[in-house]
């Protein structure tokens, strides 16, 4: 992004950090990290479906990241500031993208999850420029995550 980071948008994004520290989504975005490793449609569907609580959980911090995804992705954040103080969306979408397509034929949801994937395409070319190998190390550290948790279960 050419411009410069306004101080309304710098404002958005705080009060989008504000929002991550309430009990709720922070207890979800917990549970999601330590427990969310699917590879489709019908893993999801086993670990978080809909009405509980798991699927309560996932489905907050989705929905939460694609939200936020969506205010970048419409120009009301700055894309350089943002990627440079935000990542967990993108680990949100790695673990998400294997049962988005799923999801999308399920229920007839075209657009679930776009506004998280389009820009976790752009976060992912915008790294490589500045930190080469940086998303394929971030990657095998959550095929580690993976295997630790399969390990406790």
């Amino acid at each position: 992004m050419e411009s410069k980071a306004t101080h309304e948008q710098a404002k958005l994004q705080l009060e989008l950090y504000d929002i991550r520290r309430e009990a709720k989504l922070r207890e979800a975005r917990d549970w999601f990290m330590k427990n969310y490793f699917v590879d489709s449609f019908e893993d999801a569907m086993k670990i978080g479906g809909p009405g509980t609580p798991t699927g309560t959980n996932a489905f907050m911090v989705m929905s939460y990241w694609d939200m936020v995804c969506s205010y970048l992705n419409h120009g009301l954040l700055h894309e350089d500031l943002f990627f440079e103080s935000n990542g967990e969306f993108f680990m949100v979408w790695e673990r998400a993208k294997g049962m988005a397509k799923g999801f999308r034929e399920q229920f007839g949801a075209k657009h679930f999850l776009a506004n998280m994937e389009a820009a976790a395409g752009r976060y992912e070319t915008w790294m490589e420029k500045r930190s080469p190998g940086h998303i394929a190390k971030m990657r095998e550290f959550m095929k580690q995550m993976r295997g630790q948790a399969a390990k406790v279960a």
